[in-house]
């Protein structure tokens, strides 16, 4: 109720960054949710750490493998220090529930983890 979203509201300002007041979608609504702030649960398929690449992002494929992947779990150079182990490796094979904002890229969602907190293992 009203209580419960106040309390949530609250709680997003206390921690901006694993705000968990998003809505929980399915994969394939991701397109239409483009610019929410959304929860969705899947499976990594593996990644890669572009340490070479500009930006030296972390890239998690969730819900297929590369380049089927429905959905791209893009992790920064800062974002990445807050992962204790590779997050490559760690969530390899793993169910997991990722809460952030939808965006495009080419085409393909994508969302931007900040922090370890935003990919949740089931």
């Amino acid at each position: 109720g009203m209580k419960k979203q106040l309390l949530a509201l609250a709680a997003c300002f206390l921690f901006a960054t694993i705000c968990q007041a998003q809505q929980e979608i399915k994969m394939e609504d991701l397109s239409k949710h483009v610019g929410d702030s959304v929860t969705v649960c899947t499976k990594i398929y593996g990644g890669i750490f572009l340490d070479r690449s500009k930006g030296t992002p972390t890239l998690l494929n969730a819900g297929a493998s590369f380049p089927n992947s429905p959905l791209t779990i893009v992790i920064g150079p800062e974002a990445r220090k807050t992962f204790k182990e590779a997050p490559e490796v760690f969530y390899k094979e793993k169910n997991v529930c990722i809460s952030g904002k939808v965006i495009l890229y080419k085409e393909k969602p994508e969302i931007v983890v900040y922090d370890e907190n935003q990919i949740i293992l089931k």
